[in-house]
C-alpha cells in the first residue's frame, strides 16, 4: 500500500510520466506539469528520490530501473486513457459533445 499512497499524490503519476523518455530539470518539468507549484515539485521529488524511483543527477533528474519499469507498467494504463477520451468526444450520433 506504501506504492499507492506515494503515486496517489498529486502530481507524482505525472512527473513519473513526463521523466519516461530522459533525465529533465526542474524547469522543465514545471514547464510540462502546467499548474504544479515549485515547493510541490521539489516535495515529490525528494519523495520519489527516497523511495528509489527517481534519481538527481547532473542532467537533472531521471528514472531508476525500477522508476523505468513502472513507467512501462503505466503504458497500459496510457493507451485506455487514450481510448477513454477519444470515446468521451463521441456521442452515440456519432456527433461530438460540441455538436450536439
Amino acid at each position: 500500500m506504501a506504492a499507492m499512497d506515494l503515486f496517489g499524490r498529486r502530481w507524482a503519476l505525472r512527473i513519473l510520466w513526463e521523466l519516461r523518455e530522459g533525465p529533465l530539470g526542474a524547469r522543465a518539468l514545471l514547464a510540462r506539469c502546467e499548474g504544479l507549484s515549485s515547493s510541490v515539485l521539489y516535495q515529490r521529488l525528494r519523495e520519489l528520490t527516497s523511495s528509489g524511483i527517481i534519481v538527481g543527477a547532473a542532467d537533472g533528474y531521471g528514472l531508476t530501473p525500477l522508476g523505468a519499469a513502472l513507467g512501462e507498467a503505466l503504458r497500459p494504463l496510457d493507451d485506455w486513457a487514450t481510448t477513454w477520451a477519444q470515446e468521451q468526444e463521441q456521442e452515440p450520433d456519432g456527433r461530438g459533445p460540441a455538436e450536439a
